[in-house]
């Protein structure tokens, strides 16, 4: 896993808007700028700003067709902080685990 992947990633889903930009992409599919700039109270430039951040995150890909660009969510990448998140639960299932031993030590079976 690559450290600087994971910190873009997490930047760009750290946002209110990036989260919201993503998941209407994932409900809608593919979508014009334009059309999603629609969605937000702010300029197009602001809402091109924020899915820059989410292309540099590899979170959405862009395809010009003439004077258009289609937006599409890609996913893949949140692959990264599923793996990341698993290996922080993991550790804290063990920690969990050696908790609850010392806290409740087995029975002993009669002698």
């Amino acid at each position: 896993m690559n450290d600087d992947d994971l910190s873009r990633i997490l930047k760009a889903v750290g946002d209110t808007t990036r989260r919201h930009i993503l998941t209407l992409l994932v409900q809608e599919g593919a979508m014009r700028v334009t059309a999603l700039a629609a969605h937000f109270d702010m300029s197009l430039n602001a809402v091109s700003k924020h899915i820059k951040v989410l292309e540099e995150a590899g979170l959405v890909t862009r395809q010009t067709l003439g004077r258009e660009h289609f937006l599409t969510a890609a996913l893949e990448p949140l692959r990264l902080t599923e793996s990341w998140f698993g290996q922080l639960k993991s550790i804290w299932d063990l920690r969990l685990a050696a908790l609850e031993n010392i806290l409740l030590p087995k029975e002993k079976p009669d002698e």
